[in-house]
């Protein structure tokens, strides 16, 4: 089968590709950032939601505030890092859909976003999607990055959102991979150990 692709881009976004855990010295610009965040935007999320929020952990003592949060094993990479974004899910993200949707100002309303457990649920799944296209922007940008679940989302909440609107997901940190930023690659499993066809 061949890719739309071509090898060189599918190896920056997937086969070389790995979870980066040390960065060099060189920085991370709002730039970057803001042109990583425009590509990824517009990739599929259903009724294109954009639940997800990004908090850019730019200044030193925004960083500080993070630390005390971060599992005992991320703490140093977290320190260290050029640049770290707290990817939160907005809990009410669907008061902005109708300026996202002006063709069904009614589906705000709907139960799928009018019952808190049903939009709390969709607004995980579509933030999930956007965590992993957001994945794929910094790759993409030629940047790694270093998602990690290893914190107290509790706790960056409590520091970071106190208003209780935004719930942290996933920490990631970003920048150009240091020579020691990868581990050899786990294995993953084959076609037909992930997948049946019925």
């Amino acid at each position: 089968m061949s890719f739309a692709l071509d090898d060189a881009a599918l190896d920056l976004l997937f086969r070389e590709a790995h979870t980066a855990r040390a960065f060099t010295e060189e920085p991370v610009t709002d730039e970057q950032v803001r042109e990583i965040y425009d590509l990824i935007k517009l990739a599929p999320t259903a009724h294109n939601t954009s639940p997800l929020r990004l908090t850019v952990l730019r200044s030193p003592a925004a960083r500080e505030r993070l630390l005390p949060h971060m599992s005992q094993a991320n703490r140093p990479r977290t320190a260290a890092a050029p640049l770290t974004v707290i990817l939160s899910l907005d809990t009410d993200y669907h008061e902005k859909l109708p300026a996202l949707l002006p063709a069904l100002p009614d589906l705000k309303d709907s139960a799928l976003y009018a019952e808190p457990e049903s939009r709390f649920r969709h607004g995980v799944l579509n933030a999930a999607l956007q965590i992993g296209y957001f994945l794929l922007g910094v790759r993409a940008a030629g940047l790694a990055a270093g998602p990690m679940a290893g914190f107290d989302p509790q706790g960056v909440d409590k520091e970071f959102f106190g208003e209780g609107r935004l719930r942290s997901l996933v920490v990631v940190n970003l920048g150009r991979p240091a020579e020691t930023a990868y581990s050899p690659r786990q294995p993953r499993l084959a076609f037909e150990e992930a997948a049946q066809v019925l």
